[in-house]
């Protein structure tokens, strides 16, 4: 059966339905530690759903087509499986239940430093935070955990964050050995889930590129003042997926310590996000060495507001 493109590594879960990944990572959570209910993480769902559609007071609706709900919770539902792998494979007191509630409520929030406060008359485009995304997102996740009753951890949130960007290197993340982990995961489950998105080409095509050029990243300014030219059209950035991909399995297996292979062991085998993310580069190679961007043919969900966001400009 083919995959569907709104649905997870597995065709079973709808990534695009906040309710239907909610159900599924609270399953996870309540097998593993034999819990009778999910305690917060259903609230943080909600709260989260809440804020991608703008429904928060002192937030727009996310703009941002990329870095959009399907993606963090299809991140989430991937921080989910990790978790447990690892767990799985030591034992529940390296990672107990509320450090793994607070690694899902993070994986949540990981990319909200993309959405505009109502406040903000400077940005017109979320991706314009592109750069400093990840220290928002700390900032605001920050305050929520504290909202949300889990504030002895809210100290770790930005620095847990900050193992999906590229704001500060990995290595030098001041963090305990506890957040580092959950980092080590967080940062794995935040690149194989989006590498291993169906739609994943596509959406570098029609969506990552724009977002770059808001953000600034399709040129690099050298240390004599002069630009490098990074990307100079969405094109561009498919044809050097492949290359970017060298860089993304070194990313993986040594700053991340190799956490994505917790994956084998939530799915007793295969593991299903290296799978589906090996097929999106094995296409990636074709359409660089054929130059043929007609092989993009998939057609990714739509999960913004257009209306909701043309009246929040």
């Amino acid at each position: 059966m083919t995959r569907r493109n709104e649905y997870d590594v597995t065709d079973r879960v709808k990534t695009t339905d906040s309710a239907d990944v909610a159900a599924a990572v609270c399953r996870i959570y309540q097998d593993l530690y034999q819990r009778a209910d999910a305690g917060n993480l259903v609230q943080a769902f909600k709260d989260l759903t809440q804020l991608y559609r703008g429904e928060h007071p002192d937030y727009y609706a996310c703009d941002t087509s990329y870095h959009d709900i399907q993606h963090v919770l299809d991140v989430t539902l991937a921080m989910a499986r990790l978790t447990d792998g690892f767990v799985r494979s030591t034992n529940g007191d390296v990672v107990d239940e509320r450090l793994f509630r607070f690694g899902i409520i993070s994986a949540l929030h990981h990319d909200c430093g993309y959405i505009r406060h109502r406040s903000d008359t400077r940005h017109r485009k979320g991706a314009e935070y592109t750069k400093t995304h990840v220290s928002r997102g700390g900032k605001f996740l920050e305050d929520y955990l504290a909202r949300l009753g889990m504030s002895d951890l809210a100290h770790a949130a930005s620095a847990t964050l900050h193992f999906t960007g590229y704001e500060v290197p990995i290595d030098r993340i001041r963090v305990a050995p506890e957040f580092r982990l959950v980092g080590n995961l967080l940062g794995s489950a935040d690149m194989l889930a989006q590498m291993a998105d169906r739609c994943y080409l596509e959406k570098c095509y029609e969506r990552l590129y724009p977002e770059f050029v808001y953000g600034g990243l399709t040129r690099e300014r050298l240390e004599d003042g002069t630009e490098r030219v990074v990307f100079r059209s969405a094109a561009d950035l498919i044809f050097k997926t492949p290359h970017f991909y060298a860089a993304a399995q070194k990313r993986l297996t040594s700053e991340l310590q190799g956490f994505g292979r917790y994956g084998e062991k939530h799915f007793s085998g295969e593991n299903l996000y290296l799978t589906e993310l090996e097929k999106n580069i094995e296409h990636a190679r074709r359409l660089k060495c054929e130059e043929d961007l007609t092989l993009l043919r998939r057609h990714p969900p739509e999960t913004l507001d257009d209306q909701e966001h043309e009246s929040a400009l």
